[in-house]
């Protein structure tokens, strides 16, 4: 499978952004979907996930302000990211894994994912 990350930007402390991830070669809906970022000189961390079923992830860090959501029949995963902050200035990746997860926390390990795409820079400025 083929994911193309679009959507980041230069934005303000406190704005938003819609992130997507397109996704092609197989059957999107077999694939659970994440969001990870990668900040320069630090580790590429979780963001975000969703399962087969809808299940919903978020990293603390996050939560209350980030929603992710797919579209199987656009092939799709989005993140909405509002009240931005500067620290979340970094590269985000969205990445798909195809083996059933045995447990929440598989969704939280990048090491878990199968397939990258290839990153969109978000910028926040304060």
């Amino acid at each position: 499978v083929q994911l193309q990350a679009s959507g980041g930007g230069l934005v303000q402390a406190g704005g938003s952004l819609r992130l997507s991830c397109a996704a092609s070669g197989r059957t999107f809906s077999r694939y659970a979907m994440g969001w990870f970022r990668q900040a320069p000189g630090k580790e590429r961390d979780f963001v975000a996930a969703i399962s087969l079923s809808g299940g919903l992830f978020y990293a603390d860090s996050v939560k209350g302000r980030f929603t992710i959501s797919r579209d199987n029949a656009k092939n799709t995963v989005y993140l909405q990211m509002n009240s931005l902050k500067p620290e979340d200035t970094a590269v985000y990746y969205c990445a798909a894994r195809l083996s059933p997860a045995l447990s929440s926390s598989t969704y939280y390990s990048r090491v878990e994912y199968d397939y990258w795409g290839q990153g969109t820079l978000v910028t926040v400025s304060s």
